[in-house]
């Protein structure tokens, strides 16, 4: 007996991949309108001795490759690999019904499934390798209040790390800390939410390349039962 078709789970895991590409794409698009359009380039309010103080909500030195190699996957996730692959698994199942044989769409976005995976694995890595080496880092209210009202310029910055540390200042207005507190939960969001990407986005794989790899070992009897009809 030939193994059953992966079409059905692919279909299901595809689902699942690309609505978890949509919620890594809502939480990005949300933290860089708040950065660049709802107050998250400040300035805010720092108290300083019997004084204060107006800061840049952005540091001199901010790093954003890993949020644009992230929003990459995330689309990649969602156009390429859903919409695409909604587009290959049609083609597939007329290819088998017709010529018993893998559509070359479904082939080439097999491919595609397996880079956009690699693509994942590249932003997790990245962004979390980034955070781990900016995570400890502390801002000096000397140094910003010397450099105030410019952006604060020593160290690089993730904008997690750099919020996070924004929190530990004697901020002024408390409504303030609640806001940044909240957009920071969305950031830390995105990036736990690169695991889940990571592994639906392997089993994924795991299943078409297995679904590929049962056409290659089939080949000439391909989709056929044994009364000679066409696998639906």
């Amino acid at each position: 007996m030939a193994p059953r078709s992966l079409l059905v789970p692919i279909y299901v895991v595809l689902a699942l991949y690309a609505a978890d590409g949509i919620i890594s794409l809502s939480f990005l698009s949300t933290m860089v309108a708040w950065l660049q359009r709802s107050g998250g380039a400040g300035p805010f309010t720092v108290n300083n001795g019997g004084g204060t103080f107006r800061m840049p909500g952005e540091p001199l030195n901010l790093m954003t490759n890993h949020g644009h190699v992230t929003n990459g996957a995330g689309g990649t996730a969602v156009v390429l690999i859903g919409f695409g692959g909604i587009i290959a698994l049609i083609s597939e199942h007329k290819s088998r019904k017709k010529y018993g044989k893998s559509s070359t769409l479904f082939l080439a976005w097999a491919v595609c499934v397996v880079l956009s995976w690699l693509l994942t694995l590249s932003a997790l890595i990245y962004t979390f390798v980034l955070q781990n080496q900016t995570s400890s880092q502390t801002i000096s209210l000397q140094a910003a209040a010397r450099a105030a009202p410019a952006k604060y310029p020593l160290d690089s910055w993730t904008p997690e790390s750099w919020y996070n540390a924004m929190l530990a200042l004697p901020l002024a207005d408390d409504s303030v800390r609640g806001v940044i507190a909240y957009n920071l939960r969305i950031m830390r969001g995105w990036r736990y939410n690169l695991i889940a990407l990571f592994l639906v986005g392997f089993v994924l794989m795991v299943l078409v390349v297995a679904e590929v790899l049962r056409g290659r070992k089939s080949r000439g009897t391909y989709g056929r039962a044994p009364s000679g009809e066409v696998e639906k």
